[in-house]
């Protein structure tokens, strides 16, 4: 759609107006499409508390709603441990865990489905038996439930930060010190809405990450990070803060050209501990350096 604002709209905020001019979508649902970018104003995407100007040119595409019907889709998952309410599996860097906007195949929840059709109906319909996510281009282990109880108790132990989350990360540059830890607050990015970032305290979500070095390139470094919290791209967010941002990722760093091509973050989810939802026990599960990450890391020692 391209509409025209009228003179009535000068000084109305983006998102009040849209709403008034498209009454057949939700406001709520013309705000995230404005944050996502999809919503162009003379040309640019912006903010939906923009003021806007009387002849001005907003320009966006309504998506259809996805269907709230996930489709199974057989194709092969790499399970880590399996029994009657839980699933682990090791994810491969290129998946996305649970259809999302502009993506609706394709995804760990879909194969988890069809590998397991008891999850349906398991916590959300679009995202049966998922209780937390890694970004696309990270690998690595991730925990799905088969049943409600143990959706609802790992609910509960991610919400109580039991689930211990251990990474493997190589990020650019030499980092200063043995290890650290980063508590900072993370909130979208009020620039670029489309990414996250560290925010003034009392503007963000509390964030924690431990980080220890293992080891050191001349121009690189191996870092493993501890989650404390689980924030949307914590680990990417604060590296980058820190000035070491993960190799492959053009989001957070403007210097993140891989050595060599790596298909996604040089990220991994290398050990993760829980307590088993029903049996009680302790768990604890371990995923090796996928092949893409050992050549980086290879390629790094041959240059030392």
């Amino acid at each position: 759609m391209r509409l025209i604002v009228p003179p009535s709209g000068a000084g109305v905020r983006l998102d009040r107006w849209l709403a008034a001019a498209v009454s057949h979508v939700s406001r709520a649902r013309l705000q995230a499409l404005i944050e996502a970018g999809g919503v162009r104003v003379d040309g640019a995407a912006t903010k939906r508390a923009r003021r806007l100007r009387a002849g001005e040119v907003v320009e966006f595409e309504i998506p259809p709603l996805p269907s709230e019907t996930l489709v199974p889709e057989p194709f092969a998952l790499s399970v880590v441990y399996e029994d009657e309410h839980v699933l682990v599996v090791d994810k491969p860097a290129g998946m996305v865990v649970h259809p999302g906007a502009g993506l609706a195949t394709g995804t760990l929840a879909a194969a988890a489905l069809a590998h397991a059709p008891s999850i349906a109906g398991v916590g959300g319909p679009r995202r049966p038996g998922i209780v937390h996510r890694l970004d696309k281009g990270t690998s690595g282990l991730l925990v799905v439930a088969k049943s409600q109880a143990a959706y609802d108790a790992l609910v509960a132990q991610l919400a109580s930060r039991t689930v211990g989350r251990r990474y493997l990360a190589v990020v650019h540059g030499r980092m200063r010190g043995a290890a650290g830890t980063v508590d900072a607050p993370i909130a979208r990015d009020p620039q670029r809405r489309q990414r996250m970032a560290v925010r003034p305290a009392g503007r963000g979500k509390r964030a924690v990450t431990h980080w220890r070095v293992l080891e050191r390139f001349p121009d690189h470094t191996l870092v493993e990070a501890r989650l404390e919290t689980g924030r949307t791209h914590q680990i990417r967010v604060h590296l980058a803060s820190l000035g070491h941002p993960v190799v492959g990722d053009a989001t957070y760093g403007p210097r993140s050209r891989s050595p060599i091509e790596i298909g996604g973050l040089a990220l991994h989810a290398a050990r993760l501990t829980l307590v088993h939802p029903v049996a009680r026990e302790r768990m604890e599960f371990v995923a090796a350096l996928p092949p893409r990450l050992e050549r980086l890391l290879s390629h790094l020692r041959d240059g030392k």
